[in-house]
């Protein structure tokens, strides 16, 4: 298996990764651009031109892009992160040229029809309708607010009601080619792929375009507070965040470790504590997003109103117990084993593969190798866990309970004054 990375004279990066064995290949093509990159005005833009990319182009109707692909027996999607936008195939091998020249008439060329749009608009308001009905999207949307107020990275990906009502066919274009720049594109293969005829169809396809400057983007900044959602719901949820690191950073992997001790598995911390020895939850886990520039440590917990202060008792002195005493190198091996297995058992998909080395050129400008990675989590020891766990005990928490009623600001207040926190 062999992985290999070209850079066109404009700036475009094509990277991709054989894999002999396969019979198909997974690829795409990854904008670093997302809805951090969005003024206050352009709220939920990137996620509408991801939508209204296959929708019609100079060149094929809405319906014409999806029976192209999937005559060859193909399948495209797209996805809108904070920092990236992709648009990806997966397709039998041979048939690359064919998913690469859809996937450059769909980002080059959509008309953004106006009668298009207003159809897709529709959708995307049905999307944010459905995260309303939802307790988990709201306290995610809520907990994003809380940690990062008044900023981009702050603000739901989806966009609101009246943004995603303001936006036209002029603005998307504008958008479009204001951002969509080949020194901030990557496309990415593996599988059953050879890298010169890839290199050769990205060529013919995006070779055209040319460099332009365009907006960086805003420094995030952590800040922490409290919020909470008063509809009532069969369960309450709560949920705690802390400022986590940045991938870029020295800790970056000692919080992924802490990450799946404390709440990452069955074996867990809060799983063993709160589920099994005190069935106060059916499912309780942490988890760990990290950005180019700041990062987010929480933790999850749905329960009846009536079990939420004990709840928040339990998570407390859990957080403190680590701080204070350290993990065991026994909890610390188990994580480090999971995270690990993670890892590589992803790494066996030609899709997570492709969309790995395509994070790794925008995040990094470099591929980071399997044992690489290994070796950094291997590095982490009991004492970086704990130092991990001091630090985020002593800053501002993000608190947010979403599903208690009236009682539910009266929860995330409480939490807070168990952390010692005067948000």
């Amino acid at each position: 298996m062999t992985t290999n990375v070209t850079t066109l004279a404009n700036g475009l990066r094509v990277v991709s990764h054989a894999m002999p064995h396969l019979e198909t290949l997974s690829l795409g093509v990854w904008v670093a651009i997302g809805a951090r990159h969005e003024s206050e005005t352009e709220h939920g833009i990137s996620h509408l031109l991801e939508h209204m990319a296959f929708k019609g182009t100079a060149k094929r109707t809405a319906k014409a892009i999806a029976e192209e692909i999937e005559t060859i027996g193909g399948e495209l999607n797209a996805a809108t992160s904070l920092e990236n936008t992709a648009y990806f195939a997966r397709i039998l091998k041979g048939d690359e040229g064919v998913a690469l020249e859809i996937l450059a008439d769909i980002i080059q060329n959509s008309l953004f029809d106006p009668q298009e749009l207003e159809r897709e608009r529709e959708v995307i308001l049905q999307e944010i309708a459905s995260t309303r009905d939802s307790p988990e999207d709201i306290g995610y949307d809520l907990l994003q607010e809380a940690a990062f107020p008044d900023q981009s990275v702050g603000r739901p990906i989806l966009g609101t009601i009246q943004s995603v009502k303001s936006f036209d066919q002029q603005r998307l274009h504008d958008f479009l080619q204001r951002y969509y720049v080949p020194e901030r594109m990557v496309v990415s293969a593996a599988g059953a792929v050879h890298h010169d005829v890839l290199v050769r169809h990205v060529e013919a396809q995006f070779g055209a375009l040319t460099r332009k400057s365009s907006r960086v983007r805003e420094e995030a900044r952590y800040v922490g507070g409290v919020r909470a959602f008063n509809r009532r719901y069969e369960q309450s949820h709560l949920l705690l965040a802390f400022e986590g690191p940045s991938y870029h950073a020295e800790d970056f992997f000692a919080a992924q470790v802490f990450t799946g001790l404390f709440g990452g598995g069955m074996s867990s911390r809060l799983f063993q504590e709160v589920r099994e020895r005190r069935g106060l939850c059916y499912s309780i886990y942490s988890s760990a997003w990290s950005l180019a520039d700041a990062g987010l440590f929480s933790i999850h917990a749905a329960t009846g109103s009536d079990m939420m202060s004990e709840l928040s008792d339990v998570v407390v002195d859990e957080l403190r117990k680590v701080a204070a005493e350290g993990a065991s190198d026994a909890e610390v091996a188990r994580a480090k084993a999971q995270l690990k297995a993670g890892l590589l058992m992803g790494l066996e998909s030609s899709g997570a593969r492709a969309e790995q080395m395509a994070r790794h050129l925008i995040g990094h400008d470099r591929l980071i190798s399997s044992d690489e990675l290994i070796a950094r989590v291997d590095a982490v020891s009991s004492g970086h866990v704990q130092s991990f766990a001091r630090r985020i005990v002593a800053s501002a928490p993000s608190i947010v309970v979403v599903g208690s009623g009236r009682q539910s600001n009266a929860h995330a207040q409480d939490l807070a004054e168990k952390l010692g926190s005067r948000v």
